[in-house]
């Protein structure tokens, strides 16, 4: 494998660098990286790991582009709304290095995919928003002795942390029990800054780098967070849990990270058509409430559990909150609490009103 002119001449900075050099760039375009997520972390990934050369790299992303998404996700303009991420992201990337080879996933990924998906790569990018998604890519590439650049992102503070290298601490050491899918939000329901995916993104794509090349120290047993207010930045160790073995995927990551099954949704547009048969409730919080209101029953998912004699009964209840996880976990509690009528999620959330 060797360098073509055009290659020498896009990459000349890299080969000016005594660490990179033609071995290094040469590294670089046999190297096959998985980018799980389109999103705001995973946009300047693309664009960084593109720009610098990494010959093979694939997408695994099933959403559509939406407006909301264009303050952070910088790949996408207004001429992209309603197209798939992966596609468009595809397009973009090509324009800024038509060198590389990209294999677009337009797909969730799943228990039923992730092993296959995964075989083919050197290293996992994990730029996702939610547990059940992070415990899955953890688990698959531990299964397969993968390295994992993960990050992460809230409001106005992101992490990032590489794990899984040279079988050192996975994202089960830190996190062995999920938390409560409430207890941290994703971004769609709390809001986060539009630099910040930016930054974290930045990060995740030089530990790529850097493991490619062989250079620097590794952020493996180490988490990195940093608050964009501040700008500070602090290192905590990740110590191996040699407890935890993992021999195989869980079976319903959804039900591990405590989001309960079965649920009934409909969307804004079929309530809208029935909307006298429910009554509805927000299990947002007052702040999300307040930027964004409806008129409805209002009990914050963590007073739930106390205030649900609140609830009428007179009618089935349809659950609502941002992006539709919250209302799972509400529906859960009212579930336990044997609410006397037929419960109902609102699928996707209220971005769905909005959108």
């Amino acid at each position: 494998m060797n360098l073509s002119a055009e290659e020498q001449e896009q990459y000349s900075r890299h080969l000016r660098l005594d660490e990179v050099g033609i071995a290094g760039q040469l590294k670089l375009k046999q190297a096959k990286v998985l980018v799980i997520g389109a999103g705001g972390l995973s946009c300047p990934v693309l664009q960084y790991l593109s720009a610098a050369g990494v010959g093979t790299i694939g997408i695994v992303d099933d959403d559509i582009i939406e407006h909301s998404n264009l303050q952070r996700q910088i790949l996408y303009t207004h001429k992209d709304l309603g197209r798939y991420k992966v596609k468009s992201a595809v397009e973009r990337l090509q324009m800024l290095n038509p060198y590389i080879q990209y294999n677009a996933y337009q797909t969730r990924l799943t228990k039923d995919n992730a092993l296959e998906l995964f075989a083919d790569y050197d290293i996992i990018v994990d730029g996702t928003d939610n547990f059940p998604t992070r415990y899955l890519i953890n688990d698959a590439a531990v299964l397969l002795g993968k390295p994992v650049v993960f990050g992460s992102i809230h409001k106005f503070e992101g992490q990032v942390s590489v794990f899984n290298f040279r079988n050192g601490a996975t994202y089960r050491c830190l996190y062995p029990t999920p938390p409560k899918d409430n207890e941290v939000p994703n971004c769609s329901e709390i809001g986060v800054l539009g630099v910040l995916p930016g930054i974290i993104g930045s990060l995740q794509a030089n530990e790529v780098l850097k493991i490619i090349l062989g250079l620097g120290k590794i952020l493996s047993g180490q988490l990195l967070t940093f608050d964009a207010l501040s700008l500070k930045q602090t290192l905590f160790s990740v110590e191996k849990n040699i407890s935890i073995n993992i021999t195989t995927l869980e079976d319903d990551y959804q039900a591990f990270c405590g989001i309960p099954k079965d649920i009934e949704e409909i969307s804004y547009q079929k309530y809208e058509e029935h909307i006298s048969s429910f009554n509805l409730l927000d299990v947002r919080t007052q702040t999300e409430r307040d930027a964004y209101y409806i008129n409805s029953i209002h009990i914050p998912l963590d007073e739930l559990s106390e205030r649900c004699h609140e609830i009428p009964d007179n009618k089935n209840l349809l659950v609502c909150c941002q992006s539709g996880i919250r209302s799972k976990l509400a529906i859960g509690i009212l579930k336990e609490k044997r609410f006397g009528r037929a419960l109902v999620n609102l699928k996707d959330g209220l971005k769905s009103r909005s959108s």
